[in-house]
């Protein structure tokens, strides 16, 4: 079985993750990725990342599998929200649901995160997955003129 960690992005190759961010097959799900990565866009994401760490206790990791980087994902504060992204290399597709069950496994073990919350772009047509898990729609919302549908999931739906 695969093992999933989750490491700081700050731990990988800055060559690396500018490649996985450059892999055009991402672009069909990320509105706001327009351009391929070099070292110096991966080297201010990570320092973005990590200040984000700085300033809220908490952030986006590196997602290893079996020791290797598979992509990133985890929790960025959004106004009041805890908002969850998760981006794959292709090649790891397959074990999305995975992690983020085991972020979200996170998320309900911090009192900070009462409930989560997905932006989705409007190309992303199967949502089953949501539904599965509970989260329900919000409605929608822009991030730098691209519109996206805001999902919420309670971490603790017995607590008010």
């Amino acid at each position: 079985m695969t093992e999933i960690v989750f490491s700081r992005l700050s731990t990988i190759p800055l060559e690396e993750i500018a490649a996985h961010m450059s892999d055009p097959v991402l672009a069909v799900h990320m509105p706001l990725l327009d351009a391929a990565w070099d070292v110096q866009r991966a080297s201010d994401f990570v320092a973005m990342k990590e200040a984000r760490w700085d300033q809220d206790g908490l952030g986006h990791w590196a997602v290893l599998a079996n020791g290797d980087y598979v992509g990133w994902g985890g929790f960025q504060l959004e106004d009041s929200d805890w908002d969850f992204g998760l981006v794959l290399k292709p090649s790891a597709f397959g074990i999305g649901t995975r992690v983020t069950e085991q972020a979200l496994s996170f998320a309900r073990g911090d009192a900070r995160i009462p409930s989560v919350t997905f932006c989705l772009p409007p190309t992303r047509k199967k949502l089953g997955a949501l539904a599965r898990i509970g989260a329900r729609f919000e409605g929608e919302v822009t991030f730098d003129g691209e519109v996206f549908r805001k999902y919420r999931l309670a971490t603790n739906p017995s607590q008010p």
